[in-house]
């Protein structure tokens, strides 16, 4: 224990064993050991006594789009950082599309690194993009550290990133597993999209007819029998429809190698509330009824759903127009997801250690990075988030560190105050203070 420089004490630490007072060791930016709470400071190790707020373990992003480089006016990833640092995040995994060029070659990987090198507040990775043309550059995409490929299956909303149609899927899969890779899918049928009806104008209800659910549970339906087919990997995004719930259950059971995500708006918003012409709440899929999101959370709970990720994707405010038809789809949410989460959480019930696995373990498992993050345990990154649970605040757009200060939650008042995150021992924010940047960019088998 000579080598110790930073032991962090508190009442309450969430480890892999259950909450409890504990002394956290810290050396080099690595955990060393999870000691009793009234272990003896070792010699020259500063002592930072959290009292009674919780210490957890900073939690890991896997569902961003930073949009840089490409589209900087609408995030980019000194400001997405930032916020996320803000948050309790620690680690984000970049998403390959909005950002110009997409991260769809290792030529456009080196480009977003680049770009990311001296800008990063948090540890960020990248996902490849699965395109119809760009099959030949999995394998090496894969083999310069991207996590996984992401594809759509109906279209993405930029020109520059085309869907997959079932063949192409068929094809870009099939590449995929031949080295066990991971592909992360956008699942809606395009044939049910273009058959539901389009009215377009401020009509939340409209819009909501316009993504009906039977289009993710078609999607997923395909999905699942081609990973069936070929014994791949893959995982269900930002998951909306409770009606494909069973069907995923049913395929896990199966032996079929499928996982999947929900988002805190999903969670935590429901269409019953959103008001007319109020575009800070679409996405796609979108934000269904309060029955459906009462399922989901069953879903968590019982372990069909893994984990809770933010699709964090925003944009300029002046595309956030009152036409559901026509505006920006997409919700940021970096800075607030925390406290979004734990806020329903608490009220049905659920304990801060349920939001760890959701949202820090079961994602950093799902890129191949538990045996660095996602738990206070020893041998890994020094990364910690430390929350005043029970003390409230009001959501100010103002006060967000997101380049456009939309969000669906203004005005909402939260549970879960973020009075810290550590980043391999080291303080990155405090009480709304920044250091410089100094995360990390990981790859998958970094």
């Amino acid at each position: 224990m000579s080598d110790v420089e930073l032991v962090l004490r508190s009442t309450r630490v969430i480890t892999p064993e259950g909450t409890r007072p504990a002394s956290v060791a810290v050396a080099d930016g690595t955990i060393t050991a999870v000691l009793p709470y009234d272990a003896p400071v070792p010699g020259g190790a500063r002592l930072e006594d959290l009292g009674d707020d919780v210490l957890l373990p900073g939690l890991v992003d896997t569902h961003v789009h930073v949009n840089d480089p490409g589209r900087t006016e609408w995030e980019g990833f000194w400001t997405a950082t930032r916020a996320a640092a803000a948050g309790g995040i620690t680690t984000l995994v970049d998403m390959p599309l909005n950002s110009v060029p997409p991260t769809t070659t290792v030529d456009h990987l080196r480009t977003k690194q680049q770009v990311a090198a001296d800008k990063a507040h948090v540890d960020v990775g990248f996902w490849g993009g699965a395109l119809p043309d760009n099959v030949k550059d999995l394998r090496p995409l894969h083999e310069a550290g991207v996590f996984g490929f992401k594809a759509f299956l109906s279209p993405s909303g930029v020109d520059e990133f085309p869907h997959l149609d079932q063949e192409q899927l068929a094809r870009s899969l099939a590449e995929i597993a031949a080295f066990d890779g991971l592909l992360i899918v956008h699942a809606e049928d395009p044939h049910h999209l273009d058959a539901a009806p389009q009215q377009g104008g401020p009509r939340y209800a409209d819009f909501l007819a316009s993504r009906p659910r039977h289009a993710e549970d078609s999607a997923i339906a395909h999905l699942v029998d081609q990973a069936r087919r070929l014994d791949a990997r893959v995982h269900v995004l930002h998951l909306s429809s409770s009606d494909a719930l069973p069907l995923l259950a049913a395929a896990r059971a199966d032996g079929v190698r499928v996982t999947a995500e929900t988002c805190p708006h999903y969670l935590t918003l429901t269409a019953e509330e959103v008001p007319d012409g109020a575009s800070e709440f679409k996405c796609c899929p979108p934000i269904r009824e309060a029955a459906n999101q009462d399922l989901l959370w069953q879903a968590l709970a019982d372990g069909t759903i893994d984990c809770v990720v933010t699709d964090h994707s925003p944009s300029t405010a002046d595309l956030k127009t009152d036409d559901f038809a026509t505006a920006w789809g997409g919700i940021s949410g970096l800075q607030l997801s925390l406290p979004a989460v734990w806020t329903e959480a608490r009220r049905r019930g659920h304990g801060l250690e349920d939001v760890v696995r959701w949202m820090s373990t079961r994602t950093a498992a799902l890129v191949g990075l538990d045996g660095r993050k996602g738990a206070i345990a020893p041998g890994h990154d020094a990364d910690f988030a430390v929350l005043a649970p029970d003390e409230t605040f009001t959501v100010d757009p103002a006060a967000l560190q997101h380049r456009n200060r939309v969000t669906a939650y203004a005005g909402r008042t939260l549970y879960g105050v973020v009075r810290s995150t550590w980043l391999r021992g080291r303080r990155i924010v405090a009480d709304g203070a920044f250091t410089e940047p100094k995360g990390r960019l990981l790859t998958r088998s970094h």
